[in-house]
């Protein structure tokens, strides 16, 4: 043998022996960052954490990448025999290295064609080390064949340790379509909103073509490109004898059709519930920890939480809210002060400071912009998109491109009615629905939680029940005569006063006067008690008389739990909208039950329903429920609306579902001009009936209008006279001047004698007036017919 012969045979196999050894020592991590078999078994890959509705549909997702994941038989044949025939004909043929496409690279390189070798296992191997290591394909030649031996070495452990149809799986679930979408289920539901196991042979052909290109054959931005590539994979399929000629033809000539439906943080059903949702559940993770320790994260763990929103009832309620707030828009833009901007005049501050806090202001400031500048711009038209009312069903169509001033803008946007809409059902606690506001994408304050606002008569009913439940009954007989405590006279708003009325009557009417009387006898202190200590209502809620009519600040979340005291027979039921939360492997974290105590008998609750059935009644205020509304069967309720005609509620509920509506602008001084327009009855309760007249033509909710409220078998003898027999039809009368809690002193002595008889009453504060003597003589007590509580 010739020496150079046997040198070139030396380098040869010093090569080989220098590759073996490269491959040993990377294979067994003495060298590189090899992920171990357990790493790849288990990949650490970011899973999005899904919110999932009563009927197991998503209702959004949190995550940095959108990813999901799905097993085998949860994938369409069609998918599998796309990827198969276009990426790699011979995958079940080979052992994660495919030595024709590898040894003819060389081939290829000298008539100067670029072929790839990579097997779908060695693409898996290389997405698997961008999971685990966070290793991206490199560029650099050298490190690119140093990536290239470790992605020979996974494909053949994962070849020896997974079968074919676990490879596959493991690919899907990591391949990315773009728009930051990966794994194929996750695909499916973007670009055709439905799963992976449905998706036809054309929109299988488009999902897979997308792998060569998410971008440029990305169906959304380059459909024709899309279309071509598709039918090149269609062509794979049927040379690879996955389909035949006729499916090929057919599917070739069908057009791209796209459901496009990408989940976003703005966009997608129940979006301010999902963003309450994911405050508490980053709580919830940073108390639960892994079984390495660390703790759960929402953004990459891939949970799965169950909910209690029913999808029906959430569309039935964002459509609900924006129907009625478009009409009511109208309304508002065309009064005069809002018009002309007059509003304004006496907030100039105010004005300032929203413009302050406004994105254009502080990025100005950044750039070393001075006042006057800043003033100018703010004052000088420019083009811009804002928010506007064209449509409650699709919400992209109330984007309006206008010019106006940057102040413009926002004197607008502070004019913009805001609201604040649940539904649950009041036995188990399941809230089903939850509206927030408008628009999301443009108004992020939460109204169903996250404020708290005058809450007017609807809290009149709270007074009512302490008043039954002290022995007074629905017919008892009050005074609605005028009434001055410590310089507090409260009116009715349609101006009535004289004569009396049964305690029934004067709440179907919301009568002022009434119930400034009822709080006198019962004592502001007490009924302030029974609201903290009985109800659970948190919020400070001050002795003073004018509670009665409301003048507190609650949420609506909060005015709903307590009123589920009335349907649900005297139980008080904390709104509960998380079933469980499970793992991304299925494991259960844990599960979630509805908190329940009694507040009230079942006796004294059935009695309030009925008597709040009387607000629905044609004598209550509510009585456009019916007569404009048609809401038949059983309902009770209670209307509000706060000084001003600032904030106007509606809370009703039947027998299977509680729910409440608040409307009113995001500042005070912003409102109707008057009762007509700013009551409760036109405010909020259109939305609620709005909600219930599409909840009873859905048959699969089965709630109806034939629902009964069910009576106590202790009351089955005693007969409910009409409470309204006595009221007649009129002005529906609302809170009007009720002032706030601060504006009164403490009457905490009032009362006393009523609830807690035989116990002396607290002594006045001696640095609160020091010149009265401490003896000063209750108000004189109205007469009235307390009969004794039924010890039944």
């Amino acid at each position: 043998m010739k020496k150079s012969v046997k040198i070139l045979w030396g380098v040869a196999f010093g090569i080989l022996a220098l590759l073996t050894i490269l491959v040993l020592l990377i294979n067994f991590r003495v060298i590189g960052n090899m992920p171990s078999m357990e790493e790849l078994e288990n990949p650490r890959a970011a899973l999005a954490s899904e919110v999932i509705a009563d009927d197991g549909t998503i209702l959004g997702k949190y995550y940095q990448v959108d990813r999901s994941s799905s097993d085998y038989n949860e994938i369409s044949p069609n998918v599998i025999n796309a990827l198969i025939a276009t990426e790699e004909s011979r995958f079940y043929d080979n052992s994660g290295i495919d030595p024709k496409a590898t040894f003819a690279i060389p081939f290829y390189l000298m008539i100067g064609k670029k072929r790839g070798s990579s097997t779908i296992t060695q693409q898996l191997a290389l997405n698997l080390q961008a999971d685990v290591l966070g290793k991206q394909r490199a560029t650099n030649p050298i490190s690119r064949g140093f990536q290239k031996i470790q992605e020979w070495i996974i494909a053949v452990k994962l070849e020896r340790n997974f079968t074919k149809k676990e490879i596959l799986t493991l690919y899907l679930n990591t391949v990315s379509f773009g728009d930051n979408v990966y794994g194929i289920e996750n695909g499916a539901r973007t670009f055709f909103s439905k799963d992976a196991g449905h998706l036809s042979i054309e929109e299988a052909a488009i999902l897979v073509g997308m792998l060569k290109g998410n971008t440029l054959y990305n169906p959304r931005r380059n459909p024709k490109m899309a279309l071509d590539r598709r039918n090149t994979v269609i062509k794979n399929m049927l040379e690879n004898n996955f389909i035949t000629p006729a499916e090929a033809a057919s599917a070739t000539s069908k057009p791209i059709v796209l459901h496009y439906n990408k989940i976003d943080h703005n966009k997608g059903p129940a979006p301010y519930f999902r963003e309450v949702l994911r405050d508490e559940l980053k709580t919830w993770c940073a108390n639960h920890k892994k079984s390495d320790g660390s703790s759960y994260n929402i953004y990459r763990d891939g949970l799965k939480i169950y909910t209690t929103i029913n999808p029906r009832m959430q569309l039935y309620a964002e459509e609900a809210v924006r129907h009625h707030l478009m009409t009511l828009q109208k309304s508002l833009f065309a009064q005069n002060n809002i018009k002309s901007g007059s509003v304004w005049k006496n907030w100039q501050k105010e004005l300032n400071k929203f413009m302050q806090e406004s994105d254009r202001y502080q990025q100005m400031k950044d750039d070393g912009a001075d006042d006057s500048t800043i003033n100018r711009v703010f004052n000088t038209p420019v083009k811009m998109k804002v928010f506007g009312w064209r449509s409650f069903t699709e919400q992209e169509m109330n984007d309006i491109d206008t010019v106006m001033t940057p102040m413009d803008s926002i004197r607008y946007t502070r004019a913009i009615l805001q609201a604040g809409f649940m539904a649950m059902d009041p036995e188990s606690g399941e809230v089903k629905a939850w509206v927030g506001g408008p628009d999301f994408r443009y108004f992020k304050n939460d109204h169903v939680s996250k404020t708290r606002r005058q809450v007017g008569s609807t809290f009149k009913p709270f007074l009512y029940c302490f008043a039954v439940t002290n022995g007074m009954s629905p017919l008892t007989m009050l005074p609605n005569e005028p009434i001055t405590i410590d310089g507090w006279t409260p009116h009715n708003s349609e101006g009535s006063t004289g004569g009396s009325i049964t305690m029934a009557g004067a709440l179907a009417k919301s009568l002022n006067l009434v119930a400034a009387r009822l709080i006198q006898i019962v004592g502001p202190k007490n009924f302030a008690d029974f609201a903290k200590n009985k109800i659970g209502f948190t919020p400070k809620i001050d002795p003073y008389p004018s509670i009665a009519l409301g003048a507190v600040d609650l949420s609506l979340y909060e005015m709903l739990q307590a009123y589920t005291m009335f349907p649900a027979r005297g139980i008080n039921t904390k709104p509960i909208y998380i079933t469980r939360i499970e793992d991304r492997y299925g494991n259960i974290l844990e599960t979630f039950a509805p908190m329940k105590r009694e507040v009230i008998s079942e006796h004294d609750s059935y009695t309030m329903v009925k008597m709040m059935e009387g607000v629905t009644g044609p004598g209550g205020t509510a009585a456009r429920l019916r007569s404009r509304y048609n809401i038949q069967g059983e309902i009770g309720g209670k209307t509000g609306t706060t000084n001003d005609n600032t904030d106007g509620w509606f809370i009703g509920y039947t027998p299977k579902i509680l729910a409440g509506a608040w409307v009113g602008c995001e500042n005070n001084y912003l409102h109707f001009s008057t009762t007509a327009m700013g009551q409760g009855a036109n405010t909020g309760l259109p939305i609620w009936a709005y909600f219930m007249q599409k909840v009873y033509a859905d048959p699969t909710l089965k709630v109806s209008a034939s629902d009964k409220f069910i009576m106590p078998a202790n009351m089955a003898n005693e007969s409910f006279e009409d409470f309204n027999s006595n009221v007649q039809p009129g002005a529906e009368a609302e809170n009007s001047g009720n002032g706030s809690e601060q504006d009164y002193i403490d009457s905490s002595g009032y009362g006393d004698d009523f609830a807690n008889p035989g116990t002396d009453k607290p002594k006045k504060d001696e640095n609160k007036d020091k010149d009265k003597k401490d003896d000063k003589p209750a108000p004189p007590q109205p007469k009235a017919v307390m009969p004794k509580k039924d010890n039944q």
